[in-house]
């Protein structure tokens, strides 16, 4: 493509290192969707003929056929999918083949090339997440009654319900979702193409009419801007890495739940996996690589991130990186919200284990303590320490549940404790009481479970 200006052919670890083919062959819809749009507008200006237009419509139609059907001839000495398609469509409609790249470069064709890939992984990504949200949803509207304990510091906490605790997931990918699909609006808003290498080009090219066909807002203002920023796909490597986090904190608390010590849920046969050695075990492997992509996930971003944080402009080779670690970090996410699907659809729960682990730890101190104030107007401070000073008398005691202490023993640290103070701690009634919007009582989570479904629909 540059013979003119060399002589000789460059060296073979030069052109390793120099072709990207193996990794941006992913960006041939793209780019045959921008370099019809460049040869619509190109004709529209006059700069090239309706007659040459109309074949290279035609050929980049062929070649798309080609290679949505395994036939294209990728071939590394062309580098990369930007000249593979460009010398196969010269190869197949002669000399219109060789005017298409008139009045842009490959700094501008890649951008548009990968930002309208990183849209569309975008929304996708969102989507699936949106089939996880119903999952989950569901999956709490057959547990807004189960009884589990809720944890800080993974120590027990207070009781809760399992469709409160799956809920809280839902909303956390909702948020997700919504910064996946406003990172890719907001990758929209400008088009690259027709830029050229940095400083624009003197063709009459006309910029509206190319980003309006591509879906973008507007053509990007500023051409140097256009062809030497990533931010759209460092936004978007962000956005999932925190999504992606999210799923890591899902996946290990069914790494916890499925444990012997924990003995909450288990998982399907499909899984799971076994053991070379031991034969009773069932692992879940799927959460822990789950855990491990989200790692990875994070470090696609930094990795671009140090890319990108160096680089003067305009356009430099080392952004031929940026590619491979956003399809990466797409792919890598794309596999752990299918895996975590199929755990969540399939998982069994232990309803039985859940309300025991719940009742464990004196998880209803606080509601001890609220009843103090409630009805005998304690100041809460107070009402904590004579609740704290109950607590140790069970510990000392050997008694597991507060509400199994005697009635003697709340009295000799509080005269004032009744009966009636000591039947409202079952976790049930714990439960129950937490009825605040946004709260765990089963009334709550059935709402909001409705208000998921209504918002899904």
């Amino acid at each position: 493509m540059w013979g003119g200006r060399f002589a000789a052919q460059p060296a073979d670890a030069m052109q390793a290192i120099n072709a990207s083919i193996d990794v941006d062959k992913r960006l041939w819809r793209e780019d045959i969707e921008g370099s019809k749009a460049h040869a619509d507008m190109l004709a529209a200006q006059a700069i090239i003929t309706s007659e040459d237009n109309a074949a290279i419509q035609a050929g980049l139609d062929q070649i798309a056929a080609e290679i949505a059907e395994g036939t294209f001839p990728f071939s590394a000495d062309l580098e990369d999918i930007h000249l593979n398609i460009e010398a196969r469509l010269t190869e197949r409609i002669g000399e219109a083949g060789k005017r298409l790249h008139t009045g842009r470069s490959r700094n501008d064709q890649v951008a548009t090339d990968f930002k309208l890939w990183t849209m569309r992984a975008s929304r996708e990504a969102a989507d699936g997440l949106r089939v996880l949200q119903q999952t989950l949803v569901k999956r709490a509207e057959g547990g807004a009654e189960w009884i589990m304990p809720g944890f800080t510091h993974l120590q027990t906490a207070q009781p809760i319900t399992l469709g409160h605790h799956l809920l809280a997931y839902v909303s956390m990918f909702e948020r997700d979702r919504v910064r996946l699909i406003g990172g890719a609006l907001e990758a929209a808003w400008e088009c690259p193409l027709g830029s050229a290498a940095l400083a624009g080009t003197g063709y009459p090219i006309d910029r509206e009419m190319t980003a309006k066909a591509l879906g973008f807002h507007a053509p990007a203002a500023n051409s140097l801007d256009a062809v030497g920023s990533r931010d759209f796909a460092l936004a978007a490597l962000s956005n999932l890495a925190i999504a992606a986090t999210h799923l890591s904190r899902l996946a290990e608390e069914i790494v916890l739940w499925t444990s012997p010590q924990f003995a909450f849920a288990s998982l399907s046969d499909a899984w799971s996996t076994g053991s070379s050695i031991m034969p009773q075990k069932r692992n879940p492997d799927a959460a822990e690589l789950i855990r491990a992509k989200a790692a990875r996930i994070g470090a696609d971003f930094a990795a671009l991130n140090a890319i990108v944080q160096k680089l003067p402009l305009a356009y430099a080779k080392d952004l031929q990186e940026d590619k491979a670690l956003t399809f990466s970090a797409f792919d890598a996410f794309s596999l752990s919200v299918t895996a975590m699907i199929g755990m969540i659809e399939t998982m069994r729960f232990n309803r039985e284990a859940m309300r025991a682990a719940a009742a464990r730890g004196y998880s209803t101190a606080t509601d001890l303590a609220d009843w103090l104030v409630r009805e005998l107007k304690t100041p809460f401070r107070e009402a904590h320490e004579i609740t704290g000073k109950i607590v140790r008398r069970a510990e000392e005691m050997g008694v597991a549940e507060l509400g199994l202490l005697p009635l003697g023993e709340y009295q000799a640290v509080d005269a004032r404790i009744t009966e009636a103070a000591r039947a409202l701690l079952t976790v049930e009634k714990s439960v129950e009481s937490r009825d605040s919007y946004g709260g765990t009582a089963p009334q709550r989570v059935r709402e909001q479970i409705e208000r998921w479904k209504e918002m899904f629909a």
